[in-house]
């Protein structure tokens, strides 16, 4: 008979253990080279899929945020975990969002994508996002949802574009970090579970507090800010509400600096402190009781997530 102790172990087959941050950094670099390498096509559809899906997390949002009976705690939060939604149709359907993609500045530190194939991903996304977004305000606007709750949802609308047009652009840009903050550590989070119902709890949190905090998400801005352009140029408003502000120039004034403020968010305050984290600061080595130099890192291959072929 064999030593079996020196036989290589097996990955479990059931494990309830979430996967650790070190796995998740690994996932998150392995994905973020297979978004940078994706084919236009691919990548621009998966965005726009994604833009629609966070429009319908903002249509959610809207509902509760409509509804005048509630304190101001209890709509932001609930708007916030109904918004949850959108984020929960892209990690979970499959979709390219450029806010999450921002993490793809992780594979680019370790010099794993170029600053151009980073730039590439991110540009193709944003735009894919848009259009999404904006086939989605279309439908929504011909099926006449705004009309729902006497006309109170597409107040609604109306208001938040009002609110989010509103403030100076670094009052934006602040608002577009700490957002992008939160969305990132919730794609983070999600990345630890490993079934359906992980991954959903696990973001609904993080992304729960940007709603709840007034924070600035530049996809959703893409649907929230057409969407009340296209009620105040068709006269859908009422007539002593004052559109003066929904503008192009005014929705140009919101999505720039939260556009930049996401991306310092998200690659800044997340991928690059988790990169340096796991990367840098744990590069070190260990002797193994066989004697062998590991990683201060270790993995079982074939049992992490940056094993399965994710698009989020």
């Amino acid at each position: 008979m064999g030593d079996r102790a020196s036989e290589p172990l097996s990955p479990p087959i059931f494990n309830l253990n979430a996967y650790s941050p070190a796995e998740i950094k690994e996932a998150v670099e392995k994905v973020g080279v297979k978004k940078a390498n994706l084919p236009f096509q691919a990548s621009f559809m998966l965005a726009v899929v994604a833009g629609g899906g966070i429009g319908l997390g903002a249509l959610y949002y809207t509902i509760v945020a409509s509804d005048a009976g509630l304190s101001f705690a209890i709509a932001r939060v609930l708007g916030g975990l109904a918004f949850s939604l959108g984020l929960a149709l892209v990690l979970v359907g499959g979709a390219e969002l450029f806010t999450g993609n921002n993490l793809i500045v992780m594979a680019w530190a370790s010099r794993e994508v170029s600053t151009w194939e980073m730039l590439r991903n991110w540009i193709i996304v944003w735009f894919g996002n848009l259009v999404g977004a904006l086939g989605l305000v279309c439908l929504v606007f011909l099926s006449h949802h705004l009309d729902m709750n006497g006309g109170r949802v597409g107040l609604s609308v109306a208001n938040t574009a009002v609110a989010k047009i509103q403030p100076d652009v670094l009052t934006l840009f602040i608002k577009g970090i700490l957002c992008n903050l939160l969305v990132c550590m919730a794609v983070w989070l999600a990345y630890a579970g490993r079934s359906v119902t992980d991954k959903i709890v696990a973001l609904v949190l993080p992304v729960s507090a940007f709603i709840a905090a007034g924070f600035e998400h530049c996809v959703a801005n893409m649907y929230f800010l057409p969407l009340a352009w296209l009620e105040a140029r068709t006269g859908s408003l009422p007539a002593d509400f004052d559109a003066s502000a929904i503008t192009l120039a005014g929705i140009m004034h919101n999505l720039v600096p939260v556009t930049l403020g996401n991306i310092v968010g998200g690659a800044g305050l997340v991928g690059a402190v988790y990169w340096f984290i796991y990367r840098a600061a744990f590069r070190g080595t260990r002797r193994s009781s066989g004697g062998r130099l590991t990683s201060g890192v270790s993995m079982v291959r074939g049992s992490g997530p940056f094993d399965a072929d994710e698009t989020t």
